[in-house]
């Protein structure tokens, strides 16, 4: 029975009307076998290639996608993702079509079913599970290329999406986003910004009248200062000298103004004094003139 008529999960044939979709392929993989560790260790590939008897044989990957209808199961979720690991052996057994035999079967239910190795991008580790006996192994997977393993994440990113893994961005948190936003705008929207019953607004208006007020203010200021500075200089001023009035005056008070000068007259008189009192006279009729 072909690989995509069956359920990898159950090993059960699927419904008729359910429909399969292959994501991802890769014809050629690795499969190594992982040493014991524990697990909050991080898986290395550079311990899988150095055991002798890795990998154990080549395989083909694909990831199916299969969407049932409500009716074929009402209980189980509608999407589901698997991935398989095919052998490229065609059997020899009579009954063989010569097409890949499932060899295991991953059900990608949580993101930890697989997990990439932290030395090398090629590499991951796939926990596989049995349908039968329900047993469960983990088994390394190693990509020749570079770009089929690139490819192979992004096609897991896309699944995350689907089924709504958490940190995956998938529609279910596209509709809580949506939901919480359209709380916020409600609750946005029910805000009452009217005015209480004794509540005032203040308004500062700023622009010119704000000015004129500081430029007035500013002027009277300034005026202020300049009365100060005038009246500080005023304080250290000289008294005018006393008038010649005041200094001539017998009755007044003694100052130390000076006298007036002589007039013309009175300098001959003066000067004709102090010749006779040397003994320069002129004479009696004035012939020694």
């Amino acid at each position: 029975m072909d690989s995509t008529t069956i359920d990898p999960a159950t090993g059960q044939p699927l419904p008729p009307d359910a429909i399969v979709r292959v994501l991802h392929i890769t014809n050629k993989v690795h499969i190594y076998t992982l040493p014991p560790q524990s697990p909050t260790t991080a898986y290395l590939a550079s311990s899988w290639t150095a055991l002798p008897q890795n990998p154990i044989f080549t395989a083909r990957l694909r990831i199916l996608e299969t969407s049932l209808s409500p009716d074929d199961a009402p209980s189980s979720p509608q999407l589901k993702v698997d991935i398989l690991l095919e052998s490229t052996t065609s059997s020899t057994t009579p009954s063989s079509t010569g097409s890949p035999q499932l060899f295991a079967a991953a059900p990608y239910t949580t993101p930890a079913i697989v997990t990439p190795c932290t030395d090398s991008s090629r590499f991951f580790a796939l926990r596989v599970s049995d349908p039968q006996s329900g047993k469960k192994a983990s088994l390394g997977i190693g990509f020749e290329e570079r770009s089929d393993a690139f490819d192979f994440n992004l096609a897991l990113q896309e699944c995350g999406k689907a089924l709504n893994f958490p940190g995956f961005g998938g529609q279910q948190q596209q509709q809580q986003s949506q939901e919480k936003k359209k709380g916020k705008e409600q609750q946005e929207e029910r805000k009452d910004w009217s005015l209480k019953e004794g509540e005032t607004i203040t308004i500062n208006l700023g622009g010119k009248f704000g000015r004129r007020q500081q430029g007035q203010q500013g002027g009277q200021e300034k005026k202020k200062e300049e009365g100060n500075e005038g009246k500080s200089l005023n304080s250290f001023a000289l008294p005018p000298p006393p008038g010649s009035s005041s200094s001539s005056g017998g009755g007044g008070s003694g100052g130390f103004g000076l006298p007036p000068p002589p007039s013309a007259s009175e300098a001959r008189r003066q000067k004709r004094l102090s010749a006779q009192q040397m003994g320069f006279d002129d004479g009696q009729f004035g012939e020694f003139a």
